[in-house]
């Protein structure tokens, strides 16, 4: 058997703070550990002891890793891979939600000919929610975001390939990048048709296979500093 396990980092922005979209070009601490030491904890409950710990050379990932590392007493180093760091959310970078939809929304609405300057700031941001809830239910793109989805799911598929008989590869990245991991099924909108694919953060998903070629989800997004 082969085992892919692929868990989202902790918590960036403390509890009252405006969470804004962090990607590939800002490199946030933790600012807690709770969730990196129970993904560690849920693998132990599970029986799953990583032969290899992968994480996109950020702060935030490579911190989860580890802390998932000192609670499975692994002595595995984390090796950082550059291939699952987080997606670069172009104009968007460091943004709250609500400045994200209001540009979103006055691109959709000049696209169809209308001049967003003649709307209210909530008709922009509920039409630019249009566009977050297809970039969460089906990893559609929205305007301006830099994000590779052929090189994503490519470099999951690579590493679906390197997972060798009897291996149990944990790698930690984060939402925009983990969202597009459920390629290796063969059937990524079957999966988007039945599940979520925004994973929480300290969410963790379990792929395996019997011969290499043929993955199977066992778990996704599950919070696993909640069962562990």
């Amino acid at each position: 058997m082969r085992t892919l396990i692929i868990a989202r980092h902790g918590n960036t922005f403390r509890k009252g703070e405006t969470p804004t979209r962090v990607g590939s070009r800002t490199d946030l601490e933790l600012v807690e550990e709770e969730r990196g030491l129970g993904i560690g904890r849920y693998l132990l409950k599970l029986g799953l002891q990583p032969t290899r710990i992968l994480a996109a050379p950020l702060k935030r990932t490579m911190g989860t890793a580890r802390l998932a590392a000192q609670a499975l007493a692994s002595t595995c180093d984390v090796q950082p891979d550059a291939r699952f760091i987080e997606v670069d959310y172009g104009p968007d970078e460091n943004k709250t939600e609500e400045e994200v939809m209001a540009r979103l929304g006055a691109v959709a609405y000049r696209q169809a000919g209308s001049d967003p300057d003649s709307l209210t700031r909530q008709e922009l941001e509920a039409k630019g929610a249009e566009a977050i809830e297809l970039w969460n239910t089906q990893a559609i793109v929205p305007d301006s975001w830099q994000v590779d989805v052929d090189a994503i799911r490519r470099n999951w598929m690579e590493l679906a390939d390197e997972v060798q008989e009897g291996e149990v590869l944990l790698c930690v990245s984060s939402n925009g990048t983990i969202r597009f991991a459920p390629c290796i099924t063969g059937d990524y909108a079957g999966f988007c048709a039945t599940h979520d694919i925004k994973v929480p953060t300290g969410g963790v998903c379990i792929f395996t296979s019997e011969d290499g070629k043929t993955w199977q989800c066992r778990e996704w997004g599950v919070k696993a500093f909640k069962q562990a």
